[in-house]
């Protein structure tokens, strides 16, 4: 069998799980002198982590790959839109700017001379 090189990603993911599963309680899949133990301090992490190095652990980790496509593109076609319908839509689209215009009211250069003039004799 060849071996297994994991992700640090998988490797974080396979080690979390078994140690969850060793704080619970969960029987351990490789016998672990009293001695031993006592050195890791019972620490979940590090059993779960002997027994990933020992190849034991019946986690599979399971890698999709995208799926190749041999399909040939088609292209798409476009509506063809006559010039007097476009000149149409534009002039529509002007109207309705001049009505916003209108009601925002626009400002005009003479407004704007009119403010300056006014603005700087006040200060």
């Amino acid at each position: 069998m060849e071996e297994q090189k994991f992700s640090k990603y998988e490797r974080a993911r396979i080690l979390g799980a078994r140690a969850l599963q060793v704080s619970m309680n969960a029987p351990l899949l490789i016998k672990i002198d009293k001695d031993d133990l006592e050195k890791i301090n019972y620490d979940a992490l590090k059993i779960a982590e002997i027994e990933l190095n020992s190849d034991i652990l019946p986690i599979s980790i399971k890698r999709p790959f995208p799926k190749k496509k041999e399909e040939k593109l088609k292209r798409i076609k476009e509506k063809k839109i006559s010039d007097n319908k476009i000149e149409k839509k534009e002039e529509e689209e002007e109207s309705d700017i001049a009505e916003g215009g209108e009601i925002m009211e626009l400002a005009k250069p003479q407004d704007e001379q009119d403010e300056s003039e006014t603005g700087s004799g006040e200060e």
